[in-house]
């Protein structure tokens, strides 16, 4: 199991509605819980017409990246919780301001 933190860009099985097959996307790391779970944000190269994002592009890594021409969105008004045994694996991490950007404006789950 590997540990992640707050801005770590990762690979990994992600529904958007309940009872959806999973899709292996990008996700960005918002929070880590003692109890093996991560909460998340779904990144997508679409911009979508009715949830909150933030876009990103290969300038906001500190290292690694994503496998991208234009920028991508982080779907800020999407996170969710997923068991760090489903990351698949790790893509990069996000410059300090961005991933504070991203979660200044990230709902919290409770």
């Amino acid at each position: 199991m590997g540990h992640y933190a707050a801005g770590d860009v990762v690979l990994a099985p992600f529904r958007f509605r309940s009872g959806e097959i999973g899709k292996v996307r990008p996700v960005v790391v918002i929070a880590t819980g003692k109890d093996g779970m991560l909460t998340v944000c779904p990144v997508s190269r679409c911009r979508p017409a009715r949830m909150a994002f933030l876009p990103v592009s290969l300038g906001d890594f500190d290292r690694g990246g994503l496998d991208l021409l234009d920028e991508s969105c982080v779907l800020t008004g999407s996170p969710c919780r997923i068991s760090v045994s489903d990351i698949i694996g790790l893509k990069g991490r996000l410059t300090d301001t961005m991933t504070a950007e991203i979660l200044a404006v990230v709902p919290r789950i409770i």
